[in-house]
């Protein structure tokens, strides 16, 4: 199982998303740890998980057409588990800033 932190906007921005966005990206944060765990880097198409141009390193998470979260990979805090720290979270809008 991939560890994971939060940034203080992520948390912020996630008290913001109405309950249907939260149980959205929910469900494709089960897909995207699945895997995580059992393709060793790659992700399913249905995810749209791609590099963001403007922040080398930065990774963002498409979920629910506008969803949008940003992360990147940290320090592996346990051997060979994989750590991430979510970044953002919110629509296209979150991009202008990652």
């Amino acid at each position: 199982m991939p560890t994971y932190e939060t940034l203080p906007r992520f948390t912020a921005d996630l008290d913001r998303l109405t309950p249907e966005q939260r149980r959205r990206f929910r469900r494709a944060v089960t897909a995207f740890v699945h895997d995580l765990r059992t393709e060793r880097g790659r992700f399913r198409a249905g995810l749209r998980v791609k590099g963001v141009r403007s922040a080398p390193g930065v990774f963002e998470l498409t979920w629910n057409g506008n969803g949008r979260a940003t992360w990147q990979y940290g320090p592996a805090l346990l051997p060979g588990v994989q750590h991430v720290i979510w970044r953002r979270i919110g629509t296209h809008d979150i991009l202008t800033g990652p």
